[in-house]
């Protein structure tokens, strides 16, 4: 089996790299012609297209930083074909990115038409995790597209779940964005505010994480946040492009959330302030900064890692699930 895989940067480079560690034939397309050339070393081929990519493989997969950046690939333009022109029947399409459920139900249509399966499959966990294959992934698509997918997909991650069909994932996956994004906001003013309170950092980190207050964002985040490194691979236009995703989604379903438009507003007021490449983490700065303090502990790691074992992965039982 082949794999085409278009878009190596944060994410896409770990799941890439964990595909040709584990044995497949993968051919690699990116505008970052330096990282197309390290995979090449490493033993990728490259595509001249995203059109060739397709042809060329029997998995596509696409980890892009926005909906209109997938779009592209996937229609290509004036100066390319893109990856539907290069499909065919009994390929699959995997698209990985976190994107907009209802252009990935457009897209898809377009993918079927051509004779291939769409799936949107996010994934959940951060870079570490995805670097040694332990990622969560989430997949909408018909159950006989998600059989084939899965040897695939349990290769990249850990634990994968199958969601229903084409657009349940990219629904749950800025579901869990945007948790995780108030997470980020609530811990920050709580580290700062025990700052101001003078509490000692290090006993202040496992106080939270030995509570009830505790969480996957305190017990990864908050550690390269003290460390005064706020190094995570994620920066502060991703979260807005996430937690709008999130509050759009709302909105059409015809809810009034409270906190989803403020935290909009907070790193649109934070992308203005500190630009939009600022280090997510750094969303921290919003309150030390007017305090005149720097929240930082001692012995902390610079970078999340991932310390559990690469294993493979399995597919989520649900109970009681009656989506079909």
């Amino acid at each position: 089996m082949k794999i085409g895989f278009v878009g190596l940067g944060n994410v896409g480079s770990k799941l890439a790299g964990s595909l040709l560690r584990n044995g497949y034939e993968v051919m690699v397309r990116d505008l970052n012609t330096d990282v197309v050339a390290d995979f090449v070393a490493r033993g990728a081929s490259s595509a001249n297209s995203p059109k060739q990519l397709a042809q060329q493989s029997d998995i596509i997969i696409t980890c892009l930083p926005s909906p209109a950046a997938c779009s592209a690939v996937m229609e290509g333009s004036s100066a390319e074909e893109g990856v539907i022109a290069g499909l065919s029947k009994g390929k699959i399409w995997l698209e990985m990115s976190t994107t907009d459920e209802s252009e990935i139900r457009r897209i898809g249509a377009l993918v079927m038409a051509a004779g291939a399966e769409p799936v949107d499959c996010p994934v959940s966990g951060g870079c570490h995790r995805a670097d040694t294959g332990n990622i969560s992934i989430f997949a909408g698509c018909t159950r006989p597209a998600f059989e084939r997918a899965l040897p695939v997909l349990t290769t990249l991650g850990r634990r994968v779940l199958h969601t229903g069909g084409l657009g349940t994932a990219s629904k749950l996956k800025v579901v869990t964005n945007y948790l995780a994004t108030a997470h980020l906001v609530a811990l920050s003013e709580a580290l700062t505010a025990c700052k101001v309170m003078d509490l000692d950092m290090n006993v202040s980190y496992e106080a939270i994480k030995a509570s009830s207050g505790t969480s996957f964002v305190h017990e990864t985040e908050s550690q390269v946040i003290l460390n005064g490194s706020r190094e995570i691979n994620f920066t502060v236009d991703l979260v807005l492009k996430d937690v709008g995703l999130f509050n759009t989604l709302t909105e059409r379903a015809g809810m009034k959330l409270d906190l989803a438009p403020l935290l909009v507003d907070i790193f649109s007021q934070a992308q203005d302030e500190f630009g939009p490449r600022e280090k997510s983490p750094n969303i921290i700065r919003r309150y030390e900064e007017p305090m005149g303090v720097k929240v930082v502990g001692h012995g902390f790691p610079a970078d999340i890692m991932d310390e559990e074992p690469e294993e493979a992965g399995h597919e989520l039982m649900v109970l009681g699930r009656q989506d079909g």
